[in-house]
């Protein structure tokens, strides 16, 4: 525990703790990490992918807007997730909310699959939503916390398209599950919700082995526990065959707990010292999210209700789709932290939208068929993708440690709230594939909005590339005048 100054406060302490995490070779700690707890994204790429492949749909006798609308409860789940379990571990720290929020997921999505009802699948669901969602706030957290600023870009951004890999695994397991000379109409895509919890009980036991982030405990008067994790850390690291560089005083931080940070503080952090940031963060969030939330969730009806393809088949193509949107983020994370994060979201948003544009104009006219149409999406997604996961890094980096969490998590609500009504709308678009004129209006219309959320993030963004998180954000209990890090 930290000493406490004569106002009953807790003293100012001197800490290292940042600049020792960031001089850190990469070992097989950091892979611990990763696979730990990026572990998150596979399973929500998985929860998606059973939803969005509708196997269900015959069963429980639901239209194409009831799919799209499962869709949008799952969403709104993962709003409220975000929100109760980000402030939460802000204050509690982020290990127990990432133990806690995975353990809602396993619960709520095996139980899912047990569903009767449309009612009773939706409620289900929700809950699979709210767990994922508080693991987006408490994770992304913890990663950029534990990975070293030269390794921190592509690392999260790698981390996040993973997502993609869940999603071919859910599409590898429905080719069986949704053939029926396999399994019976009602009992394959049943078996699929319990896919997911099966594999997350073996992370559960591995997060037991990830530890707290020293820097929160740094910021909340643990200045000791945070030392001595990053001690055990350091120690790992040379166990591990790591050379660890001295570390560079002149990077030591004095830092005040702050205790319980009032809304009103967060009101300002966000709309008064940083409103360009708060806009770039916005932005980025609610475009992509926009566009996802509506081709993911429906490219099995257009497959479909356009192409005639059968709920089975369409797993083989949404194999190259997952494909592209996975090595997006690991062919192009690289270029964030040398190139730069605002000129490459520029590009991958701007690219992803043009490329859709061109689609809807073929899709329009009657041209594609179901194997030239998957092609236009990998192509749009290998970009979309790695340009979706820097949303995530970006908000993640340009905000105070204080309030990190909680701040992904009102930005990741804003946004899925905006996207979340992308799967009904359209649901209601694609109406039973007769008449192509609304689908094309909208995917022009999340053309534009990609194009327009890479445009505010090139012109009002934050170049963020290699810097320590103190370095781009000064955290709120912070007692000596530091350089800043502007708007």
């Amino acid at each position: 525990m930290s000493s406490t100054s004569t106002s009953g406060q807790p003293a100012p302490v001197r800490s290292l703790v940042p600049a020792r995490m960031d001089r850190l070779p990469w070992t097989r700690f950091h892979w611990m990490i990763v696979v730990g707890l990026g572990f998150s994204w596979v399973l929500d790429g998985l929860e998606i992918q059973i939803v969005a492949s509708a196997g269900f749909q015959k069963s429980l006798g639901l239209s194409a807007a009831e799919v799209g609308l499962l869709g949008t409860i799952y969403l709104l789940g993962q709003v409220t997730g975000a929100l109760v379990f980000g402030r939460m571990a802000d204050r509690l720290g982020r290990k127990k909310l990432f133990i806690l929020t995975l353990a809602i997921y396993l619960v709520a999505s095996g139980i899912a699959g047990l569903s009767p009802t449309f009612w009773f699948l939706a409620i289900f669901r929700f809950f699979a939503g709210m767990g994922i969602g508080g693991e987006y706030a408490a994770i992304n957290s913890a990663i950029d916390e534990l990975i070293p600023s030269k390794y921190r870009g592509h690392v999260d951004i790698a981390i996040n398209g993973t997502y993609w890999g869940g999603a071919a695994l859910g599409s590898a397991a429905n080719l069986f599950l949704l053939n029926t000379d396999y399994f019976a109409e009602d009992v394959g895509w049943r078996i699929g919700f319990f896919i997911g919890p099966v594999l997350g009980l073996a992370i559960i036991f591995l997060r037991r082995h990830i530890p707290e982030s020293p820097r929160w405990l740094m910021t909340h008067g643990r200045e000791q526990e945070a030392e001595a994790t990053v001690d055990d850390i350091e120690a790992t690291v040379r166990k591990q065959g790591g050379t660890i560089e001295p570390v560079d005083e002149s990077k030591a931080l004095t830092v005040q707990a702050q205790g319980h940070i009032p809304i009103r503080t967060i009101f300002g952090v966000l709309f008064s010292k940083y409103p360009k940031r708060t806009f770039v963060g916005l932005a980025m969030m609610i475009t992509q999210s926009f566009l996802y939330n509506a081709i993911f969730f429906t490219y099995a009806l257009v497959l479909q209700n356009f192409y005639g393809t059968s709920p089975s088949s369409t797993q083989y193509y949404f194999f190259p789709f997952a494909i592209g949107n996975l090595l997006g983020p690991l062919l192009l994370g690289r270029l964030f932290d040398t190139w730069g994060r605002r000129q490459m979201i520029f590009l991958t948003y701007g690219v992803s939208g043009a490329v859709l544009a061109v689609s809807a104009v073929l899709f329009n006219a009657g041209a594609l068929d179901a194997t030239t149409q998957t092609i236009f999406w990998c192509v749009s997604f290998f970009f979309a993708s790695a340009g979706a996961s820097s949303a995530y890094l970006t908000v993640s980096e340009i905000f105070p440690l204080e309030l990190r969490s909680q701040v992904i998590g009102y930005f990741f609500a804003i946004g899925q709230i905006a996207g979340s009504v992308a799967p009904l709308l359209y649901g209601i678009l694609i109406g039973d594939g007769t008449d192509r004129g609304p689908l094309t209006v909208g995917y022009f219309v999340g053309a534009g909005v990609m194009v327009l959320g890479g445009l505010i993030a090139l012109i009002f963004g934050v170049d963020a590339a290699r810097k320590s998180l103190e370095d781009i954000t000064e955290p709120l209990s912070i007692v000596r005048e530091g350089k800043g890090s502007g708007s």
